[in-house]
């Protein structure tokens, strides 16, 4: 009879992995040694019950990957042998928790995730079904298997003609529901009462600090000015001192085929990145769209469950097909419309590398001026009159992606618009988008401003792409700022008319006043800030100085203004009047006060203004990144909001003045989950391009 050690090392001479039973005789190995089940190109190694951990044996093949990699890739979790898991190394040597690849397999994908090598063979998994208790069972061609173990069983795929047309199977295969109110119940937790009693009683007057800042202290009482600027500064409370609102997240991913290889496989894990950094509280889904939309799961929690679910549909994500970037907003809007239940705050992120082929760009468009509108649903336009509006973060991936289309579904829905240049950003793009929308404080923030005066009038309000409103009479105003994130501010100018004053030293000239939600209590508040004064003298004593807050902002508007009239001369082709636009605007801010005093905002702005001049040199690198650096940075300066351009969302980027500090941790994380993980450095070696890699 041949020993148990013989066997053991015929099977490793065969590339196997297997049980090797306590009473194992020489028939079962002639069986299994016949069986053609089981080929040289992958192995299986199951991990059995800690009674059973003796058993096992490993294939030279494992062995030798087993140190270069530690984690899943699919579930991001450690592959140490000995943890009660299988571990299935597939034949391009990478591999998975057995139960994680399985389940990928499962949902159409017959890849390596890692790799994108196509598989002669695939894993399948069959649950054990012994009818008697205790006693082992021959599973498919003599494979013993035990209670509570999975079996492992590689079928060999047909190979499809040489001439065929490549065809992926769709993911997920059972029907979507016709309506998507199948959302997970929202956490339930006495969080809400407690800061109810306790926190609001002492924070709602700290929920947000507001400044006024006269453009001058004093001015003559026999003068009249017809453009007296104050600014209105509003500031959000730290994080550490309001408790955050649990979010509903809808990622909205393109998975067309242009995403193939690294660019997934960064997507992915940028996904890992969110998925890992949401809590139990918060209810995250995933819209794919490519031709067609399908929704990957319902709104579910992010618990310890709800994230492996999450995991395991990013991960089997496959990329084909075209860019239907319409059918993926509808489905977002449509599951957000739906939900039977709703967490305080929601959002939308779409990220798409490509142009819409459809509704903006189909076969059937007229090829006029693109009505970008077209792509995002009333309901989350906030036209339809019922309130109900859903701000739509949108990420641009690569050169070719619709810049222009992008920026219009941020601007149209409330979001913002980030340029990722260059592939190795795109988890840190993710990372400061969530790093704001998990510190949201305070929800339907409303400024309203009166004038105090009979001789102060309203001339005109400053926001951005906030939307303003000024009273017929001229004599109140108001501002929908919306949400704020912790620590973050929202700076607004206010111009008015100042008629001579006729009696006194002083003049109050405005009443500032937010209506703000606490979406913690959905308890509404009203927060009075002090009058905003200035003194009247008979006549002035030397030079008044301008105010620096008020100087800062109005650069800010100033090179706002500029970058959208030199992005208009660069759409028409006139892209060295467009230079010179940018150039007049940092020889003004030059001169300002704030420039004089090296201004941290006004120095960033000219660097930024220099970068835009840059990439519009030419109109092959206008197309290809001028555009979307332009645009990137209007969404940021108009909406008052940090934003991704270019290659980089950290400190080292031209300009971040709109960071919070919620959102530079965010950003620590990611940069130090990035550095920590080989896997993750290899996917960003700076010479990688976006061409799928080859199976080794």
């Amino acid at each position: 009879m041949v020993s148990k050690w013989e066997k053991v090392k015929r099977a490793i001479g065969l590339k196997l992995c297997y049980y090797v039973p306590t009473e194992i005789v020489k028939d079962d190995y002639s069986t299994l040694r016949s069986t053609g089940s089981f080929s040289d190109s992958a192995s299986a190694v199951v991990l059995s019950e800690p009674a059973v951990k003796g058993r096992l044996r490993l294939s030279k093949s494992f062995s030798k990957s087993r140190s270069s990699q530690q984690l899943c890739s699919i579930c991001l979790t450690s592959l140490k042998p000995g943890e009660g898991h299988a571990i299935f190394t597939a034949e391009c040597s990478h591999s998975f928790h057995f139960q994680c690849i399985t389940s990928n397999v499962d949902h159409g994908n017959h890849m390596c995730p890692v790799c994108r090598a196509s598989w002669k063979e695939i894993p399948l998994k069959t649950p054990n079904t012994d009818s008697v208790p205790g006693k082992s069972r021959i599973g498919p061609g003599g494979w013993p298997s035990h209670n509570n173990n999975m079996m492992t069983v590689l079928r060999r795929l047909p190979s499809s003609p040489r001439n065929s047309s490549r065809h992926v199977t769709p993911l997920f295969q059972e029907t979507e529901p016709a309506i998507f109110d199948d959302d997970e119940a929202v956490g339930r937790t006495d969080m809400a009462s407690k800061a109810a009693v306790g926190q609001t009683e002492n924070n709602s007057a700290r929920m947000i600090d507001i400044r006024s800042y006269p453009e001058f202290s004093s001015v003559s009482k026999s003068t009249s000015c017809d453009n007296f600027t104050v600014l209105i500064n509003l500031k959000a409370a730290m994080s550490s001192s309001m408790p955050r609102a649990p979010i509903d997240l809808v990622t909205v991913l393109d998975i067309s085929g242009s995403m193939a290889g690294t660019k997934l496989a960064l997507l992915k894990r940028a996904m890992g990145f969110v998925i890992q950094n949401m809590t139990s509280n918060d209810r995250l889904s995933v819209i794919a769209f490519s031709s067609t939309a399908r929704r990957l799961f319902p709104l579910c929690r992010m618990s310890e469950s709800g994230r492996q679910k999450a995991l395991l549909a990013v991960n089997s994500l496959v990329a084909n097909g075209g860019t239907n970037i319409a059918e993926g907003l509808r489905k977002g809007a449509k599951l957000m419309e739906e939900r039977r239940e709703k967490n305080p705050v929601a959002s939308i992120i779409l990220l798409s590398d490509g142009q819409d082929t459809y509704t903006v760009n189909g076969s059937g468009v007229i090829k006029t001026q693109p009505n970008y509108q077209l792509l995002l649903p009333l309901s989350i336009q906030g036209s339809s009159g019922s309130g109900f509006k859903i701000p739509v973060h949108t990420f641009g991936f690569g050169s070719d992606h619709d810049a222009s289309l992008m920026h219009s579904i941020s601007e149209i829905s409330g979001g913002t618009f980030s340029f990722i240049e260059t592939e190795t950003t795109i988890q840190d793009a993710f990372a400061q988008c969530i790093g704001g929308l998990l510190s949201v404080v305070a929800q339907e923030l409303l400024l309203e401003i009166e004038c105090a005066h009979s001789g102060v009038l309203l001339q005109s309000v400053k926001a951005g792409s906030y939307s303003s409103h000024i009273t017929g009479d001229r004599r109140s105003g108001k501002v929908d700022v919306g949400d704020l994130y912790a620590d973050e501010e929202r700076n607004f100018l206010v111009v008015l008319n100042l008629s001579p004053g006729s009696s006194g030293n002083e003049t109050t000239m405005l009443k500032v006043k937010c209506l703000v939600k606490d979406p913690f209590t959905k308890e509404s508040l009203t927060l009075k800030g002090e009058e905003v004064k200035i003194q009247r003298p008979v006549t002035l004593t030397g030079e008044e100085v301008r105010s620096i807050e008020v100087d800062r902002q109005q650069n800010r508007l100033q090179a706002s203004e500029a970058m959208a009239q030199a992005r208009a001369e660069a759409e028409q082709g006139n892209l060295s009047d467009a230079i010179s636009i940018l150039g007049n605007c940092r020889q003004t801010l030059s001169e300002t006060v704030s420039a004089k005093q090296k201004d941290r905002l006004c120095i960033a702005l000219d660097m930024e203004l220099k970068e835009m001049q840059e990439r519009m040199k030419s109109r092959h690198v206008y197309e290809a990144s001028g555009r979307a650096y332009v645009l990137s940075g209007m969404s940021s300066h108009s909406w008052q909001r940090a934003t991704t351009r270019g290659g980089s969302a950290d400190g080292s980027s031209q300009i971040q003045a709109y960071q919070t500090p919620s959102m530079i941790d965010m950003l620590t994380r990611s940069q130090t989950m990035v550095m920590s993980s080989p896997d993750v450095r290899r996917l960003l070696r700076p010479n990688l391009s976006f061409s799928p890699p080859k199976p080794r």
